[in-house]
């Protein structure tokens, strides 16, 4: 028993310094790709979809801005008071953050909380005010608080607002019409995997709404562990914008016996799936999403969706593309304090072309050396046709 137990300390210990030697490994890896110039994003998106993703929320800082090309170095000054005189969200947006308390970490002095609570208010109504064509949506400030608990409050002011006008786009749109088109690729992904799953669901007649409050959030409503919900964070600001609703799938997917021995009914099903366990295995789940992005994309199954396509799907490839163009903070910083515009010139149009020469090059080295997944997003770059005017950093 004494040996046995020697035995499994040592395994034990083995394997904990062999995890700390990935962890110091990927970290260099991740700042080598910051420093590179331009920043190197196809590894960074490497990196947040490999196992483990970004490791620590020292690292989101500096990477998330580079996957969402946010120039850190040009932030906004906090609004004054103004900001919430007649807004016609603000009513809205405060009933919803005082009803998320458990959103923010357990065993939080109130007073800190109450803090961060009015700096979401001020993060959500500065986005919409600077975008009227954005509508308010319940659920949109389960993704902002996941922003400030991490970056703090202008930083994550300028990252959601770019994500609310890429990614989030078809969620803040004055009906859910683009909404209920993004959820309608579950249940062609599910039959695709599993047709007897997916039949079943269909005798049921539970739809797709159970995995509504996924998809908004981005998970952020439904995992109680911080942990998973920036794990999965990462995962979805390097991928295509339709990664969330492959992932919820993944999850029925995985759940597929449990569905299948449950009474066949609409009630019965929803209620089931709408409770999601929280010991998930969330790397095994977040690699299978990626090999399924691979073997089905959108393209493939939209003729069995509606035909319109997605905002955010659309502007995806123009997105990916500026993104390739980053320098790292330190040039960033230099050339903000300069103060220099320099307007669009023939090398940058160079530029462009050499990057999508890239990442070309790219997407035939990841098929074999980082799997699915990692393909599945530079990949995805190159599929989608361009809809909005590039801007480049300076």
């Amino acid at each position: 028993m004494y040996l046995k137990k020697s035995r499994s300390t040592s395994i034990n210990g083995i394997g904990k310094q062999d995890n700390e030697s990935k962890k110091k490994k990927k970290t260099a890896e991740i700042l080598q790709a910051l420093n590179r110039s331009p920043v190197d994003v196809a590894a960074l998106r490497r990196m947040a979809i490999s196992e483990g993703g970004l490791l620590t929320d020292e690292i989101r800082c500096k990477v998330w801005p580079k996957l969402l090309n946010v120039n850190t170095c040009d932030l906004r000054p906090k609004p004054g008071p103004e900001l919430r005189e007649n807004n016609k969200d603000h009513q809205q947006v405060r009933l919803d953050v005082q009803r998320s308390l458990r959103r923010f970490p357990p065993g939080m002095p109130d007073a800190e909380r109450e803090a961060l609570q009015e700096e979401l208010i001020d993060s959500i109504l500065e986005v919409l005010k600077k975008h009227p064509q954005l509508h308010y949506y319940q659920g949109y400030h389960d993704i902002v608080v996941t922003f400030l608990l991490v970056v703090g409050e202008r930083m994550a002011t300028a990252l959601v607002e770019k994500l609310s006008t890429h990614h989030l786009r078809d969620f803040m749109d004055p009906t859910m019409d683009n909404t209920k088109h993004i959820l309608n690729y579950l249940m062609p992904i599910i039959e695709k995997v599993n047709p007897e799953v997916h039949d079943f669901m269909q005798r049921a007649e539970v739809g797709t709404i159970f995995a509504l409050s996924w998809l908004i959030t981005w998970f952020g409503h439904v995992l109680s562990d911080f942990r998973h919900v920036v794990r999965l964070y990462d995962f979805f600001l390097a991928c295509h914008p339709l990664m969330p609703i492959y992932f919820a799938a993944v999850i029925v997917l995985y759940r597929g016996h449990e569905v299948l021995e449950s009474e066949c009914d609409m009630a019965a099903v929803h209620h089931l799936l709408s409770q999601i366990p929280q010991d998930l295995p969330y790397e095994t789940l977040i690699s299978r999403a990626g090999d399924l992005f691979v073997q089905f994309p959108p393209s493939e199954l939209s003729r069995e969706v509606a035909q319109k396509e997605s905002t955010a799907a659309s502007t995806f490839k123009d997105f990916e593309l500026v993104s390739a163009q980053q320098h790292p903070d330190t040039v960033l910083r230099r050339r903000f304090k300069d103060q220099v515009q320099p307007a669009p010139t023939t090398s940058t149009i160079v530029a462009i072309t050499r990057t999508r020469r890239l990442i070309k090059l790219a997407v035939m080295g990841l098929t074999v050396a980082l799997g699915a997944a990692a393909y599945a997003v530079v990949n995805s770059a190159l599929e989608w046709a361009p809809k909005f005017e590039l801007q480049l950093f300076p």
